[in-house]
């Protein structure tokens, strides 16, 4: 590894009750430098608007990468993040793509590797959607409004809700059997080792946990996964990471 006045300066920009630690916790896997700018949202969970000033959406998380003698890179997107970052400074955390002797031949890759593609995407683009509508239905009941206009909000919530949570448990369901048949017996999703597959997994599951029934008795893989990257040094150094910055640490719950 390149010495630390050659590495980049790395910095994430990171926003409570968000995405972002989970990129705390891949950074912490990454064992390399990196500096944390603290954000906090309002009283309406809307992030703060310095946070456009990073990039124009103002979201979080947000990544810059700035190496001797290049230009400054901003990476949104978990997504983009893990892939970028793991592709330059954690090979280790992505599955080999081909088996030895078949390198780029199309239907060749590994299964350890279309999971890991594919579990990169699913966190965000399949997972992360209803658990949000869910969030969102829990919000509208804790609404403070007139008690004679409740039934009619919680109504409308319970209809949301009904529509969110079954596409939920089907994907909870989907996960314990992927679990159960993953590469080598697992414990991973996609073998025996640690990839940003699962570090992107961590944080829907860990978000939903509470309130969308992912309970040991429904899904006793999936819950013990939960469990098993909770118990991580890395994950664990990252909330350490953030309660030394910030004074605390309180994760995102859909409840």
């Amino acid at each position: 590894m390149a010495s630390t006045e050659e590495q980049p300066k790395i910095t994430l920009y990171w926003l409570n009750k968000s995405r972002s630690q989970r990129i705390v916790w891949l950074l912490e896997e990454l064992k390399i430098p990196y500096e944390i700018k603290i954000y906090k949202r309002d009283q309406e969970m809307r992030a703060p608007p310095e946070l456009k000033e990073v990039h124009p959406l103002g979201k979080s998380p947000v990544v810059t990468v700035e190496a001797p003698g290049e230009r400054r890179i901003v990476l949104p997107e978990s997504g983009l993040i893990t892939e970028y970052l793991i592709d330059h400074f954690a090979p280790q955390l992505c599955p080999e793509r081909y088996p030895e002797g078949n390198e780029g031949k199309a239907g060749a890759e590994t299964e350890a590797w279309l999971r890991y593609r594919y579990y990169l995407h699913f966190a965000e683009g399949s997972l992360m959607p209803p658990l949000l509508i869910t969030l969102v239905s829990g919000m509208i009941k804790k609404a403070k409004i007139p008690f004679f206009i409740k039934p009619i909000t919680n109504s409308v919530a319970d209809r949301i809700e009904g529509f969110s949570k079954p596409e939920i448990q089907k994907m909870y369901a989907m996960l314990e059997d992927e679990l159960k048949s993953a590469p080598d017996g697992g414990p991973w999703i996609c073998g025996k080792n640690l990839t940003g597959a699962d570090i992107m997994l961590s944080f829907p599951l860990e978000a939903g946990q509470a309130r969308t029934g992912l309970t040991k008795e429904k899904y006793p893989k999936l819950a013990a996964y939960v469990e098993s990257f909770q118990k991580e040094e890395g994950y664990k150094r990252a909330v350490q990471k953030i309660i030394d910055v910030d004074g605390s640490y309180d994760g995102l719950t859909i409840d």
